[in-house]
């Protein structure tokens, strides 16, 4: 009997523009529950663009992006936000001045489910920000930023992660560190992430599903990991300079 899917996230034909610059034409993906799926590709092809686009930071001019089935398209971010989406931007965006308890703090939002995420189970996944708790969020090393922004995208009790590459920055030791970290997630807790990562080893680790993205955001080929990894060719043709 062939398992049942949902579609939670699907992008239609979107056009998305900096100013007067196009930097996606015309793109198309989707993303089913509980999927881990990547976006691979060159710099400046539009990765990054992609996920702004869905969270409204840089909405696009035309197509639709739908969540659950409902057209989001031009919502506010903190609306979609409130859809249970969680964006975890690659510059970290820890707000300096502001404790590491004060960062989880704002991005607070309370589940009615039992075992929903609060300062103690944020805390027990990353026991480091419990001892840094009262510290600037600011002073903390690259990796421990890395692990505040994902507990803080965790506060908000989210069903989908939206995370921008994750080990930029980062010692090989914390790379693994930080992808255990989502694996963890993605296994035990139902997440559904939509992941872009330059480091594509990383990549095949995490999602079972990848869009190698070509420039203004032209999907050039759909992959499982499988496939990537009998045949890295594919990967060297798409992310070679």
């Amino acid at each position: 009997m062939e398992e049942k899917t949902e579609t939670i996230i699907e992008l239609e034909k979107i056009h998305t523009f900096y100013g007067p610059s196009h930097v996606i034409q015309g793109l198309s993906l989707f993303v089913e529950r509980g999927e881990a799926v990547s976006i691979l590709g060159r710099n400046g092809v539009g990765k990054t663009t992609t996920l702004r686009s869905i969270m409204g930071l840089t909405p696009p001019k035309s197509g639709s992006i739908r969540i659950e089935g409902e057209d989001i398209t031009g919502w506010a971010p903190h609306r979609i936000a409130n859809k249970g989406i969680a964006y975890v931007p690659s510059e970290r965006h820890i707000f300096p001045g502001l404790s590491v308890e004060e960062n989880l703090k704002l991005a607070e939002r309370l589940s009615a489910k039992e075992g929903g995420w609060n300062f103690g189970r944020v805390y027990e996944y990353f026991p480091v920000l419990r001892d840094r708790k009262k510290q600037d969020g600011s002073t903390l090393s690259g990796g421990e930023q890395q692990m505040l922004a994902i507990g803080r995208g965790l506060m908000g009790n989210p069903r989908i992660m939206l995370l921008d590459e994750p080990s930029q920055g980062l010692s090989p030791i914390l790379v693994n560190a930080v992808r255990d970290i989502i694996k963890d997630l993605l296994v035990h807790h139902g997440l559904t992430l939509l992941l872009v990562e330059q480091n594509f080893r990383l990549t095949l680790k995490l999602a079972n599903r990848h869009y190698l993205m070509g420039i203004k955001g032209k999907i050039e080929h759909m992959a499982g990991t499988k496939e990537l990894m009998e045949d890295e060719e594919i990967i060297k043709k798409h992310l070679a300079v």
